[in-house]
């Protein structure tokens, strides 16, 4: 996976988990909030926004380590194809 793409899926993941889990949770604690496109979880009624907020994070949290998991593995095949021809470009000549 290229740095790039692995980096725009990490930051979304995370802008998506942080904004439909934990300000979900606090906006229905501290302003008894009803629901927002920003915060989907909160057009739930109690207990059920605690639990979908919650769920949310878990599953934001996964796909965090999976995709950090599949970089590991990307940095390391890349490190493996560069020992294999001396760190060096091979030249067409």
């Amino acid at each position: 996976m290229n740095e790039g793409w692995y980096r725009l899926l990490s930051v979304l993941t995370a802008f998506l988990g942080f904004w439909q889990g934990p300000m979900a949770i606090f906006y229905r604690l501290t302003r008894d909030d009803t629901g927002d496109p920003m915060r989907a979880a909160n057009y739930l009624d109690n207990p059920w926004c605690y639990i979908i907020a919650a769920a949310v994070i878990a599953v934001c949290l996964t796909l965090l380590a999976v995709l950090d998991k599949g970089r590991k593995k990307a940095l390391a095949r890349e490190g493996k194809a560069a020992g294999e021809s001396g760190g060096r470009p091979v030249s067409a000549r």
